[in-house]
């Protein structure tokens, strides 16, 4: 059974590496269009309903692209659909949910003094939460408020904030940015998936029958791909932001959300401006670095603001390690090895915070991370990074021997 550990351990590693992929595909592409469509120039010589074209360069050739607001008169022999990059980014994203999160409930999804629920009622939750957003969101530019972009998008970032503090109430602080991130990722990528391509594809299928194109089409489907062109930043930094608890590690984590999205239209609006050939607002960055700077001070608030709680109770998940023969001596070990600086107050130099968030102070801690602790420094040398407290092999194996036993002592 202990084994399974290190197979799980293994296929988080494999999800996430599929997941960057993908998403480096997707995001890469939709950066491009955006900054090509924004690009492209009107000239008198173009064929009929061709809207503007760009001249690139790029690894040794030129590149001549046109584009046509509805479409060409004839359709083409050959069309590249861009519709996978987004599908199989959702699709690893949600794996990768799975496989942390949902296999690993009581640890990572799970705070019990947020809200006591058990690791199925969690999960439910987390998946009607993301089936809600597309429902809401689509209904919302379906309605009249979506016939005015920037007014649906004032209150869509109203919906954004009220799902970052909602989270926050259900989850752990860490759970609580991740399904954030991955409630806008499914808005985006459903996007794709049931309004842009669909839509798409009526106009080819006009085109192949002979009708000529209905442009509603384009332009409900520029609406959906102008979200999308705002919420990307947003989602990378959450998706990125369970490896740095100063971002989730506070009451204030909602807030930081907030200010998050307000960063990602700052920084895009002047990729959009300048793109567009229509100047470089720098006052953008100014407003985005004031911003990052308040996030910044709202993480290192003073503790009697930040709510922190005793959380020294064994929960019922990890007693098994809690009272396990060798824990005495892993508590011991862990106290001596690691504490300096996974502890609330870390005191090797240069730390500031416990890394990651994660503190082994007290048998809770210490039996919560038991998984972690296992991998990062039993099984592996990942821990302490460069061995500097000069853990023994025999500490190791004491650390290996402790989870293993534990593990089979649940089995009997």
């Amino acid at each position: 059974m202990y084994e399974y550990a290190i197979a799980w351990e293994w296929l988080a590693f494999a999800a996430r590496w599929f997941h960057v992929i993908t998403a480096i595909a997707w995001i890469g592409s939709s950066f491009y269009f955006i900054a090509l469509d924004l690009g492209l120039v009107k000239r008198p010589h173009l064929p009929p309903g061709a809207y503007g074209e760009e001249w690139q360069v790029h690894g040794g050739g030129f590149y001549h692209i046109q584009k046509y607001l509805v479409a060409p008169a004839q359709m083409p022999e050959h069309l590249t659909w861009f519709k996978y990059e987004s599908y199989f980014t959702w699709i690893s994203g949600f794996l990768m949910l799975c496989i942390v999160y949902y296999g690993g409930a009581d640890l990572f999804l799970i705070d019990r003094h947020v809200l006591d629920i058990s690791p199925p009622v969690a999960i439910l939750i987390s998946l009607a939460s993301l089936a809600l957003g597309w429902i809401v969101y689509d209904l919302l530019c379906k309605s009249p408020l979506g016939r005015n972009t920037w007014g649906l998008m004032a209150v869509l970032y109203v919906v954004l904030v009220f799902m970052a503090w909602g989270y926050t109430q259900l989850f752990t602080g860490r759970a609580a940015f991740l399904h954030l991130g991955a409630f806008t990722a499914t808005i985006m990528s459903a996007n794709v998936f049931m309004i842009i391509i669909p839509n798409q594809k009526i106009v080819v299928a006009d085109l192949i029958a002979g009708r000529v194109p209905d442009p509603k089409y384009g332009q409900v489907a520029k609406q959906r791909s102008l979200h999308n062109n705002y919420l990307t930043l947003p989602v990378i930094f959450f998706m990125l932001s369970n490896h740095y608890p100063l971002s989730f590690g506070t009451q204030f984590n909602w807030v930081i959300a907030a200010l998050v999205f307000l960063m990602g239209v700052t920084i895009r609006h002047w990729f959009n401006t300048t793109h567009a050939r229509k100047g470089r607002p720098t006052w953008t960055w100014i407003v985005t670095v004031i911003l990052f700077i308040l996030i910044m001070w709202l993480s290192t608030v003073p503790k009697l603001l930040t709510g922190e709680r005793d959380a020294a109770a064994v929960a019922p998940a990890f007693q098994q390690f809690a009272g396990d023969p060798h824990f005495p001596a892993v508590k011991q070990l862990v106290s001596t090895r690691c504490s300096m600086c996974h502890a609330a107050e870390p005191v090797y130099e240069g730390i500031v915070r416990p890394p990651k968030g994660v503190m082994l102070e007290n048998d809770a801690e210490i039996a919560a991370h038991a998984r972690e602790i296992y991998i990062q420094a039993g099984r592996s040398h990942a821990m302490p990074p460069g061995n500097i407290t000069d853990i023994t092999p025999d500490e190791r194996k004491l650390l290996v021997a402790w989870f293993e036993s534990a593990v089979e002592s649940k089995k009997q």
